[in-house]
């Protein structure tokens, strides 16, 4: 099997409410869709991460052509390391990273499909029969958060997820809303996205701690010096999570080696490819951490990709990242679990698992066109 065609298509689907935290202010997903024509007449399709820029990355993928035309997908890692070292991408890592790993998809979706068997059991098999998924909360007043609330704990939701860092008065009173309606046994967790100093962090986090037993915070202070999270995982009674400072497989290593936190939360989007996260999760669960799939805000495909993973690795936690649930559509011809629930158990199609609609594909590439991106932060120059 050889790589005959690379196709780019770039999608905005909108979101069913705007997510809002410390950094982002967005209103929908946009991404890049990789589509891999092999010569046996096999597609296989990918996803890859917009960033703050969707043409840049779009016009990374295509500068993938002379490292995956002709090659055997199943060389996917020979693909990767001459994309990122003849190609030099590895000086623009993240770029690089957002790109490949929508091609990286693509080509395992091939091999997936002319054996006739889903990634997990390429990676060795399912660790678990399905995967927690957490109820991702949108920043609201009380009744709002009372009802969205109210709502997950009727679909099953166990684990809530809250985003803080922006008025920790307002965010005090969300955090006894949340408490009040999931009751006891549900887990909350919070994601300060870096904006607090280490002083705040730690005088916040106890003092939420005691009062609605916050399950773990997510980058509290910056990942960078790697001092910082450590005193703030020595001196706050919750489990840490690690997400911004994982950029690149070296500097996964560095924050477990760190010991930065209890819990790494990346995907491959972070480095680049399925079996890096693979290889880099599993070293995590040597050292005893856990590891929970970051979202960028991704589609169906993305999802798939990433449910293999988790399905496959030893140390996948509950409360797994998810956007599926307040998506307004996808570009597949079916729904995924996670749209409607907080279970997805194994997928038994061939590849991803997943096929997409070409014409949802069309309609939302069209949307694109019309409308552009969605950034990831509010366009003050479209207000003027």
């Amino acid at each position: 099997m050889k790589i005959v065609a690379l196709e780019t298509y770039i999608v905005s689907v909108p979101y069913t409410h705007y997510e809002v935290s410390s950094r982002v202010y967005r209103g929908g997903v946009t991404d890049v869709i990789v589509k891999l024509t092999a010569d046996n007449g096999l597609i296989g399709w990918g996803e890859s991460c917009s960033g703050p820029d969707v043409a840049s990355i779009e016009q990374a993928v295509v500068a993938a052509k002379p490292f995956v035309i002709g090659r055997d997908p199943w060389q996917s890692e020979a693909i990767a390391r001459d994309y990122f070292l003849t190609g030099m991408w590895d000086f623009r890592a993240m770029t690089g990273h957002f790109a490949f790993a929508g091609i990286d998809m693509a080509l395992w979706d091939l091999c997936g499909k002319e054996c006739g068997q889903p990634l997990y059991r390429l990676f060795g098999g399912a660790m678990r029969e399905e995967v927690n998924y957490f109820y991702y909360l949108s920043r609201g007043g009380v009744e709002q958060l009372e009802q969205e609330c109210a709502e997950g704990v009727r679909r099953g939701y166990t684990c809530f997820y809250l985003k803080v860092g922006v008025d920790s008065k307002a965010e005090t009173e969300m955090l006894a809303t949340i408490r009040r309606i999931i009751g006891p046994d549900c887990k909350i967790r919070i994601d300060a996205n870096m904006a607090w100093s280490v002083p705040e962090a730690v005088k916040l986090l106890n003092g939420w701690h005691d009062a609605y037993d916050i399950d773990f915070c997510e980058a509290p202070v910056r990942a960078e010096p790697v001092e910082s999270m450590q005193e703030v995982r020595a001196r706050v009674p919750m489990a840490i999570c690690v997400n911004e400072g994982l950029s690149r497989p070296v500097d996964v290593l560095h924050q477990i080696r760190s010991r930065t936190g209890d819990v790494l939360c990346f995907s491959s989007y972070w480095v680049g490819t399925l079996q890096r996260f693979r290889m880099l999760s599993q070293l995590a669960d040597l050292e005893g951490l856990r590891v929970v799939k970051h979202t960028h805000g991704e589609l169906g495909i993305a999802a798939a990709a990433g449910q293999h993973v988790m399905l496959n690795i030893p140390n996948a936690g509950d409360g797994v990242q998810q956007t599926a649930a307040f998506m307004e559509d996808d570009i597949l011809t079916c729904r995924i679990p996670i749209a409607d629930g907080p279970i997805w158990g194994r997928i038994e199609g061939a590849g991803l698992g997943v096929e997409v609609d070409e014409q949802k594909l069309e309609h939302f590439q069209d949307a694109y066109r019309r409308d552009g991106q969605f950034l990831p932060y509010r366009d003050v120059t479209s207000q003027t």
